[in-house]
């Protein structure tokens, strides 16, 4: 069960994301486009469809490869989103011309090189919480000044973890080797799924029907049945039909597990989580850069001030260990999955170095309004970080 960093502020209740329109992101880019160069930034505005549904889109428009396209965020369908999008070899007066479903393109610039993942400085956003509870507004304005003083914590959160809420267990699984564990995690828990034939297929699969199972599942459940058609064919060779899995969903199982192992650090100190601590490992949130507390009474106006902040554990075999109290418990969680760091020393492009992440956030330019019985949030926070980790601090309705 999640704590709240603001527990003692009462939650707001209400309902998001009732219509595009109730939730809007738009980037901050890191740098504006030059003007001059083989690329064309495209700042594109997408409703009801995934980042990477976009760059199909895009690609199929324009004659590119979807791999020479770039993008600094991966946004999700729901919701409007704006965000910079590069092209190579194109102008930008055909990319302005485009007329795509789900997409409109806002401007179009010459630049010199692609954007790549983590060029923004972050995201702001507008939400509409709808139906609130009586009072919402003076509880939202309390909930919001605790935040902006100490912080955001800086959970994953449930989004992270999929449809089922279980792809951080696939990526356990594949750590320890068991692919029969992580096969049957990733076809998953009936009782977690509402679509009728899909709970029959999970149902059959557990049952020991994989031929049933294969047949009940629908066309676009292209990994599922691959796997299953695998396993038609050798029963019990788990990992070989573990390969139908492609590269890029084996790497975001793997993200899922180190992030669910962050958010359990996190729970636990998320009463510190303001504060530097002997053995601390600090974050410089002006670049980014992360070095080992040594005096915690020196550092402590830093963190007061926000320059800095305590980090929590994205595990990997060549990640920078907290010492002293922090060290212990980040060391206990990852026995306690029965791994060491050298377990993420993996073959096949999965090697995962890993890295420190911030245990909080700042949460700027912050603001709420109230409209009938809906509240307006208006705010912004640096790339990484979840809008739903504020609006659960506010709602606390899960």
């Amino acid at each position: 069960m999640q704590r709240y960093l603001t527990a003692e502020v009462p939650g707001t209740g209400g309902i998001i994301k009732n219509s595009p329109e109730d939730f809007i992101v738009e980037e901050v880019p890191a740098y504006q486009p030059s003007g001059q160069g083989e690329h064309c930034f495209a700042t594109v505005e997408k409703r009801g469809i995934t980042t990477l549904e976009a760059v199909r889109r895009l690609s199929k428009a324009l004659g590119v490869q979807e791999r020479d396209i770039g993008y600094a965020g991966m946004k999700d369908a729901v919701g409007i989103t704006r965000q910079a999008i590069s092209i190579p070899r194109v102008a930008p007066e055909k990319v302005l011309a485009l007329d795509i479903p789900g997409i409109k393109v806002l401007a179009a610039v010459k630049h010199g090189n692609k954007l790549r993942l983590g060029h923004l400085k972050g995201n702001r956003f507008e939400i509409r919480v709808r139906d609130v509870a009586l009072g919402a507004l003076t509880n939202a304005e309390a909930a919001l000044k605790v935040l902006v003083g100490r912080g955001v914590p800086n959970r994953f959160g449930a989004q992270r973890y999929g449809v089922q809420g279980n792809t951080h267990d696939i990526g356990a699984a594949m750590l320890r080797r068991d692919f029969k564990a992580a096969i049957d995690i990733l076809i998953g828990d009936p009782e977690q799924v509402s679509d009728e034939r899909w709970r029959e297929a999970i149902s059959a699969y557990r049952a020991g029907d994989l031929a049933g199972s294969l047949a009940l599942y629908p066309g676009h459940f292209r990994v599922e049945r691959e796997l299953l058609s695998r396993l038609l064919q050798r029963p019990d060779a788990f990992e070989r039909a573990f390969h139908a899995v492609q590269p890029r969903m084996k790497r975001l199982y793997l993200s899922a597990f180190q992030s669910s192992l962050f958010d359990a650090v996190l729970e636990q100190r998320l009463e510190t989580f303001d504060r530097v601590e002997v053995g601390d490992v600090a974050f410089k949130h002006e670049n980014g850069a992360c070095f080992l507390v040594q005096d915690a009474a020196v550092e402590a106006p830093r963190a007061l001030s926000f320059e800095i902040s305590p980090t929590g554990p994205m595990f990997g075999c060549t990640m920078m260990e907290a010492q002293g109290l922090q060290g212990d418990l980040e060391a206990r969680i990852l026995a306690g999955e029965g791994l060491t760091p050298e377990s993420f020393n993996l073959s096949g492009g999965l090697r995962m170095e890993g890295e420190r992440r911030p245990l909080r956030v700042p949460l700027s330019s912050a603001s709420v309004r109230e409209e009938g019985k809906d509240l307006l949030f208006d705010f912004s926070l640096p790339r990484g970080a979840y809008a739903t980790c504020v609006l659960s601090e506010v709602m606390k309705d899960h």
